[in-house]
């Protein structure tokens, strides 16, 4: 099985993300941020991956640091 799993702790996110490319496209994907949320269930489920993410992150400030962290996160596993 091709699986990764990140953790990325910074000053304004905390990011737990598991991906499993030869999954089902199952999602599991908590942010804060409903839209985020949905664009990454939907590449779980068109891409057939597996996916579990817990992020929090200062949304309350702006969305920015979480997303931009959120793709790095995502790269790594991919990576």
């Amino acid at each position: 099985m091709r699986e990764a799993e990140v953790i990325r702790d910074t000053k304004e996110t905390k990011i737990s993300f598991k991906l499993n490319i030869d999954g089902t496209g199952q999602a599991n994907v908590s942010t804060g941020i409903a839209f985020l949320d949905h664009m990454l269930q939907l590449f779980a489920r068109h891409g057939f991956f597996d996916l579990s993410v817990e992020a929090k992150g200062d949304i309350e400030v702006d969305y920015h640091h979480l997303v931009e962290d959120m793709g790095i996160a995502m790269g790594q596993a991919v990576k």
